[in-house]
């Protein structure tokens, strides 16, 4: 438990970098920074892959396509709402995905809920709801679009889950990937705008950030239960507050930052109450 609460969190520092990479790119088209997300792990993944010997198509093909397919949905519609609201706004709407996780887990993996943590999963959604009500920035589109990327994030998370260690989680996130670099790059050929200078870099980084925070994660969910490890991953919340509010000058109210603490709070006091049963 101990090692997947690391790996989490190294993944939330990861994905923190991989925000504020977005952040400083997010005027180009969302199918484009897709597609640049996918180059640079997937380059990561294969290199990874030759060098160990380990077969690039993995065994469990039918699981391994459906991480890729709800994955890729989670990322495109997290990028596209992204765009139109704060940074640390998007990311704290975002992992909703717990509740979505949680029941997707009963309901898919036969995990067990005792009914206290489904009452901090609610206190939890209040936080969301009191989130939504002070932050006049998040629109009823964005929120849309990010509550179904929530829901596929969900999914992506009860995947892997259910895949277990029969991959190795390399070859769950080169899946992933490639399926990204495929829609990604399709899309863009009919919207490429031309980056410039420097936003070549940021876009290659995408990659590099995505491959370290899909790995931590990959490997966190591979040991530990969805329902107990996912909460960890709200560290992304506060690490991407701090940088939305010292690089990107978005500030947060105390209203804000009460919701989304009661939404960590809540989600820890789950993890409590898990390991007691």
């Amino acid at each position: 438990m101990k090692q997947a609460i690391i790996y989490m969190v190294l993944s939330a520092v990861f994905f923190t970098g991989l925000n504020s990479a977005v952040r400083l790119v997010d005027h180009l088209p969302t199918m484009q920074l897709v597609f640049f997300r996918a180059i640079g792990t997937v380059v990561c993944c294969m290199f990874i892959l030759i060098k160990i010997k380990e077969p690039i198509l993995g065994k469990n093909h039918s699981l391994l396509i459906c991480r890729a397919v709800v994955g890729v949905t989670s990322l495109t519609l997290f990028f596209k709402a992204f765009q139109i609201m704060p940074m640390a706004t998007a990311v704290s709407l975002r992992y909703l995905s717990p509740f979505f996780a949680a029941g997707f887990a009963v309901l898919l993996l036969g995990e067990k809920m005792k009914k206290l943590q489904w009452l901090f999963f609610l206190t939890a959604f209040g936080g969301v709801l009191l989130l939504k009500g002070f932050d006049n920035r998040i629109t009823l589109l964005g929120l849309g679009l990010i509550l179904t990327s929530a829901l596929f994030s969900g999914l992506v998370y009860v995947t892997i889950r259910k895949i277990g260690k029969s991959e190795h989680p390399v070859v769950i996130i080169n899946y992933f990937m490639v399926f990204a670099l495929i829609v990604g790059g399709s899309s863009s050929f009919f919207s490429w705008v031309q980056p410039k200078g420097i936003e070549w870099l940021v876009l290659l980084s995408l990659g590099l950030f995505g491959f370290g925070a899909q790995l931590y994660m990959t490997k966190a969910l591979q040991n530990a239960e969805a329902n107990l490890i996912v909460p960890f991953k709200y560290t992304e919340v506060v690490f991407t507050l701090a940088a939305g509010w010292i690089l990107f000058g978005e500030p947060q109210s105390w209203m804000n930052l009460l919701a989304i603490s009661v939404i960590i709070l809540s989600l820890l006091a789950n993890v409590w109450v898990k390991q007691k049963a």
